[in-house]
């Protein structure tokens, strides 16, 4: 298929690669993830093929939903479903850009922070920073947690 994306391309090779070596787990979600993307693909008004940067976007979203659902299961007293979740998670990270550590988003933060002027505004400068800090932390880093660490700064 022409233009399509190498990150969807690489998802479908793993994909075969996966059902082949009998990987039921990562066979399972990466057939998940794709089919999320062909969704996204065919949403709106004209279906058209995602690019590398929106494959991305579909994959964060897709493992935010299995932390969460974790974080549900885990409190819903259902450890084994709990796991399965966090499996899938760990094959959708392989796909992922490396993650910040708490540190290097700390820094990042106050970095941005002094470069927009936002120190003297307080937590009405938050959505100053976070539209600054989106790009360079996107796929990187979960953004509840950059929140958090924008509002610590600020506050």
């Amino acid at each position: 298929m022409a233009g399509m994306s190498e990150l969807k391309e690489r998802l479908r090779t793993d994909l075969t690669a996966a059902i082949k070596a009998q990987d039921k787990v990562r066979s399972s979600t990466l057939r998940m993830v794709l089919t999320a993307v062909t969704t996204a693909e065919v949403a709106g008004k004209s279906s058209r093929e995602l690019s590398d940067d929106d494959v991305l976007g579909v994959l964060i979203s897709e493992g935010k939903k299995r932390r969460e659902a974790a974080e549900a299961f885990d409190a819903g007293d259902r450890p084994e479903m709990a796991a399965k979740e966090r499996a899938e998670s760990e094959v959708l990270a392989d796909y992922l850009p490396q993650q910040l550590s708490n540190e290097e988003v700390a820094a990042l933060v106050a970095e941005t922070i002094s470069s927009v002027g936002a120190a003297e505004e307080g937590i009405r400068a938050m959505g100053k920073v976070m539209g600054a800090l989106q790009g360079k932390v996107k796929g990187k880093a979960d953004g509840s947690f950059v929140a958090a660490e924008v509002r610590r700064q600020l506050g």
